[in-house]
């Protein structure tokens, strides 16, 4: 067939058909930018648009974050990350379960309440846990310690450290929650 009969098979111009020709193709302008987008998605799925983006920056494109997020968006790539969630408290034990003496407490000074806590650290393989011990009026953190598990050798750890760096007078309140950490034996004569 010739040009002329495949227009007119198409129902288009001749002028049409070479005006086609020498424009360039109107297609995805951001097709090279959503390759380079999916390839960092499939590498790192919980990337989201700040971190994609820095990323882009990184391999050498000139991107805007409101763009990459309407590529993440138009591509259905926003990952929504659900974060576990760690117990660290296990209140439900028979040891003894001590009042809330630092409820009412208007400090003046330091060493007079210490209030512990344990959270945990999310790493790119496990959850490590961290146990602190602040000081409640200059809200500094006076002992730590990081351990894997969530034994009494955390929580006595981080006493021990906050006990060597400060010397309390009698009279100081320690106050935690009810873990059974903060209420085994080992802890609670320390």
């Amino acid at each position: 067939m010739s040009i002329a009969e495949m227009c007119a098979l198409a129902e288009l111009s001749r002028a049409g058909y070479y005006r086609f020709l020498t424009t360039p193709a109107a297609g995805d302008k951001d097709i090279d930018l959503r390759d380079a987008i999916q390839r960092i998605a499939l590498e790192f799925p919980s990337y989201g648009r700040p971190r994609m983006t820095e990323e882009l920056h990184r391999r050498g494109w000139q991107v805007g974050p409101n763009r990459v997020y309407r590529i993440l968006r138009e591509d259905n790539l926003l990952c929504l990350r659900r974060r576990k969630f760690v117990v660290t408290t296990n209140s439900n034990h028979d040891r003894p379960v001590y009042p809330n003496l630092a409820r009412d407490m208007v400090l003046t000074g330091i060493d007079q309440l210490w209030v512990a806590d344990i959270t945990y650290i999310r790493l790119e393989t496990e959850f490590v846990y961290l146990a602190v011990i602040l000081d409640a009026y200059s809200r500094r953190a006076i002992g730590w310690a990081l351990d894997q598990t969530l034994e009494d050798e955390l929580t006595i750890a981080a006493l021990r450290m906050a006990l060597e760096r400060r010397i309390p007078a009698p009279g100081l309140v320690h106050h935690s929650d009810r873990g059974v950490q903060y209420a085994s034996h080992d802890y609670t004569i320390f």
